[in-house]
């Protein structure tokens, strides 16, 4: 049986393939939603969940009549300027999935090979930070790819 995919799946999938080759798309949250039959709230969630500095790209929203969303994919002009966006995304917190993340875009720019990406996954796991509070646990891995962002900045 295959996978089904869950909404936020396919409104992802959909607005990656309405942005295409193309380095921004502006789109009115409303339209989308009712595109899909969804709640605008549920375009806001994909929006902010799947389309972070993390991953690649960088949203601005204008609110009110003639409001839209604009998602843009970030230029990434050489490995330094990828590192930056990536370090200033961060913020103190960093979940195991954007984490994730952050290694699958410096994987895709060609800046750390598979098996370093695979070792960088092992420092930032659950099982290897073993910090039984959540907050603590996600500000420690905040700090760490930081330090490893910063230490492949030096690098380049």
């Amino acid at each position: 049986m295959a996978e089904e995919k869950s909404m936020s799946d396919v409104i992802e999938q959909y607005l990656k393939s309405v942005l295409g080759d193309a380095s921004q798309i502006e789109i009115r949250r409303s339209e989308i939603a009712d595109h899909f039959d969804v709640v605008p709230s549920q375009i806001n969630y994909v929006i902010k969940t799947r389309f972070t500095p993390q991953r690649g790209y960088f949203v601005e929203s204008k609110r009110g009549g003639g409001g839209y969303i604009r998602i843009e994919k970030v230029s990434l002009l050489d490995g330094v300027d990828v590192l930056e966006t990536l370090i200033n995304g961060i913020g103190d917190l960093l979940t195991e999935r954007d984490a994730a993340a952050v290694i699958k875009t410096l994987y895709q720019e060609q800046l750390i090979t598979r098996r370093e990406g695979d070792l960088m996954m092992t420092m930032i796991s659950k099982q290897t930070l073993i910090i039984r509070d959540r907050y603590d646990q996600q500000r420690f891995r905040a700090h760490v790819m930081k330090m490893l962002l910063n230490r492949l900045r030096y690098e380049s």
